[in-house]
């Protein structure tokens, strides 16, 4: 299983969930993006790095299902890896559109970063240095102003050219999970985002629902998620796993090993 992360979040972030599904029998790589302070974009991280990644996964165990992880950017880049057709099954974690009307969490911050740090910063120093801002994290100047234009855009990153068609080629299933509290990437942009993938499981969770005060766009990922959160996630992934046939009148049916 390949893990990709959010924008500027390291793999070690991902560290808990990680050891939870190799215990459990899935084999799990992560890795991070190259920041360096050039002109690379998030496309090139999509079609050069990620590509790459899952080529790896493959190398590593052949013989395996391939499933995916993509937490927010990383489910919004699935759709356009190349490779991405040998993927058995893609779990997404606030993974969602990141065109900034859609966040009514947050609107002043929100309109801060596109339109006064992003523009003022990034000449400023080369890159985004988002981790002296207290904003997101450094970011290649390249991939903060094709993010920028994507976040103005309502169709967030869709109007790259060829990529509405290429989402609507990935049908790996995928189970989407996102957060009541998530102030980052709320549902109506999640459910935007999924709607142009064409097999998808929704999930929307209110904590307290099970039995969390905070969960928001990063705390899926904490120990206390464990129970029930990472369970039922990992028994979608088992499932999803196991090998499929094709019955006589063209359908697919899960065969059980």
């Amino acid at each position: 299983m390949l893990f990709a992360g959010a924008m500027a979040v390291r793999q070690e972030y991902y560290a808990a969930f990680a050891r939870y599904l190799a215990s459990n029998g899935i084999h799990v790589l992560t890795f991070d993006y190259p920041v360096p302070n050039t002109e690379v974009t998030v496309t090139d991280w999509a079609e050069r790095d990620l590509a790459a990644m899952l080529t790896e996964a493959r190398s590593i165990a052949p013989d395996l299902p391939l499933l995916y992880m993509g937490h927010s950017l990383g489910g919004q880049l699935i759709g356009v890896v190349p490779g991405n057709d040998k993927v058995r099954a893609s779990l997404h974690i606030t993974a969602g559109s990141g065109y900034y009307k859609f966040n009514d969490r947050m609107p002043v911050l929100v309109r801060a970063l596109w339109f006064v740090y992003m523009p003022l910063f990034t000449p400023l120093f080369g890159y985004f240095p988002g981790k002296m801002l207290r904003a997101v994290g450094d970011l290649p100047r390249g991939v903060a102003w094709q993010w920028r234009r994507w976040c103005l855009d309502p169709d967030y990153h869709l109007n790259e050219p060829g990529w509405r068609g290429r989402y609507a080629r990935f049908t790996a299933p995928i189970l989407s999970i996102s957060f009541e509290d998530d102030d980052i990437n709320t549902k109506n942009g999640i459910d935007h985002l999924h709607s142009s993938y064409p097999n998808v499981i929704r999930r929307h969770v209110h904590p307290r629902d099970v039995e969390q005060t905070r969960i928001g766009h990063f705390g899926f990922f904490n120990e206390r998620c464990r129970n029930p959160l990472w369970g039922q996630a990992l028994e979608w992934l088992r499932r999803e796993a196991q090998p499929k046939r094709e019955t006589a009148n063209g359908g697919r049916i899960q065969t059980l090993v």
